[in-house]
């Protein structure tokens, strides 16, 4: 009597369990399914690749948040207030060139916070599939012991009277079930933390949407706000435009004719004259650098320094060998390539490819001279940057130049935005990604040299692809 009793309630009390919605309900299931361990699959998949499933959780998420990106705009209050705002500043090289720099610092702290962002959602969503997973593993054990056990609590053993097989099949099925429940409790604790995480991770990835939202807005407005600005530099620096379209088609002849960037950079530097000025000018201000007394060199570099340097100079601040691990990579991204990586020719990198995000703006490194800006053969839109001391740093897979050749360019000042993929040229081959990449190149003295000791250390990870 007592035995059937227990079958019962055990019975009713599955019955409750299995109002969990991720169990299947089995109403046909017989008690012999539970007298059968499930059986193994006949082929085990492999299981997931860790890397490779959070590198293709990361294209889903940066896809989805390239459509997010398409249906965010700013009020018209907001663009008159931007608008306003640049009327307000005072109308002069210097502080509108001040106000580049800021905005585009804050421009690639909006796009790291992006790039945190979307990291962080692919790993969530990589573990909230690991969860689902698990989950539709386990489906078919449960479903299978615990309809059963359903069809065991609607149909008890009779409580009186029994007869010796009735007797018999209750101590059968309370053997059976003695083995059973404890194993079905312990599945139905495990399912209880896996739903747990799951709604966890779901409310921690809403979260992080809503702020990805904000961040991507400020973005945007940032991006407008530099806009603007350049249209306002580009109405105080404007030369004469005959003589400005005339170095240009000059500039474009000699890169046509140019096989090498040393090649290029010479007839840049002796044949178009807003370079050659500005060059020259650029070393005599070197040499009379070299003659301040070390008092005075001490001083110009604690300015320098301090960040408010004078912004009508035209040299750099101080020596370009003097700013190792001072530099900040000119765009925020993936650092996919290093110098000396395999190139996919064959050969060795002679610079480091970042991946980065579309209409990434692209800023200069240090303190340079534009001694070229726009197409350069296999390389697409390049620019290349004369930093003093006999070194030059080449840039290139942009999509939109936003500088000249001629002109004298500060540390973190825009010069150029990525585009919306991946530009195809010669720096850019065998990268498996579709993203903007951007090409940077040191060299010393016409030879490539490694960029890593000029960057700062939050800037010197791996590559990706380094072992």
């Amino acid at each position: 009597m007592i035995l059937p009793a227990i079958a019962a309630g055990v019975g009713v009390a599955v019955i409750v369990m299995s109002a969990n919605p991720f169990i299947v309900r089995a109403q046909d299931a017989t008690p012999e399914a539970a007298q059968s361990a499930p059986q193994p699959a006949a082929e085990l998949a492999p299981p997931p690749d860790p890397a490779a499933e959070l590198a293709a959780k990361r294209d889903q998420t940066r896809a989805e948040l390239e459509t997010l990106s398409k249906t965010i705009s700013l009020s018209t209050d907001k663009v008159g207030a931007l608008q306003q705002s640049i009327a307000d500043l005072e109308k002069s090289t210097e502080s509108i060139r001040q106000a580049l720099i800021d905005s585009a610092a804050r421009r690639k702290t909006l796009e790291k916070q992006i790039l945190e962002s979307e990291k962080k959602l692919a790993d969530l969503g990589v573990k909230e599939d690991g969860i689902r997973r698990s989950l539709h593993e386990r489906r078919g054990l449960l479903a299978e012991v615990l309809a059963a056990l359903q069809r065991m609590g609607r149909n008890p053993p009779p409580a009186l009277l029994v007869t010796p097989d009735d007797a018999l099949g209750s101590v059968r099925s309370a053997i059976l079930l003695g083995a059973v429940v404890p194993g079905i409790r312990k599945e139905t604790d495990k399912l209880a933390a896996d739903l747990a995480s799951l709604a966890a991770l779901q409310t921690a990835s809403a979260a992080e949407k809503t702020s990805l939202t904000a961040t991507m807005t400020n973005g945007i407005e940032e991006e407008r706000r530099m806009d603007l600005l350049l249209a306002e530099n580009d109405k105080l620096s404007r030369s004469n435009a005959a003589e400005l379209g005339a170095e240009r088609k000059r500039s474009e002849e000699l890169a046509g004719k140019a096989t090498s960037l040393e090649g290029l950079v010479a007839s840049m530097e002796s044949e178009i004259a807003s370079v050659r000025d500005a060059a020259a000018a650029a070393r005599q201000a070197e040499e009379n650098r070299k003659l301040l007394t070390d008092e005075q060199r001490a001083q110009a570099k604690a300015l320098a320094d301090s960040g408010v340097p004078d912004k009508n100079r035209i040299a750099p601040a101080y020596p370009f060998g003097e700013l190792k691990a001072k530099l900040e990579v000119p765009v925020t991204g993936d650092i996919l390539r290093q110098f000396g990586d395999a190139d996919g020719t064959g050969h060795e990198a002679m610079g480091m490819t970042v991946a980065t995000n579309p209409e990434t703006v692209v800023t200069a490194p240090a303190d340079s001279l534009v001694v070229f800006a726009g197409v350069f053969r296999s390389y697409g839109q390049m620019i290349i940057l004369d930093a003093g001391d006999g070194y030059h740093l080449v840039l290139s897979g942009m999509d939109t130049i936003n500088t000249r050749q001629g002109k004298f360019v500060f540390s973190g000042e825009p010069l150029a935005v990525m585009g919306a993929k991946r530009v195809a040229s010669a720096t850019a081959l065998a990268l498996e990604t579709n993203r903007p990449t951007l090409y940077i190149e040191f060299r010393k003295d016409g030879k490539p040299v490694d960029s890593r000791p000029w960057w700062t250390a939050k800037d010197t990870g791996k590559a990706r692809n380094d072992s």
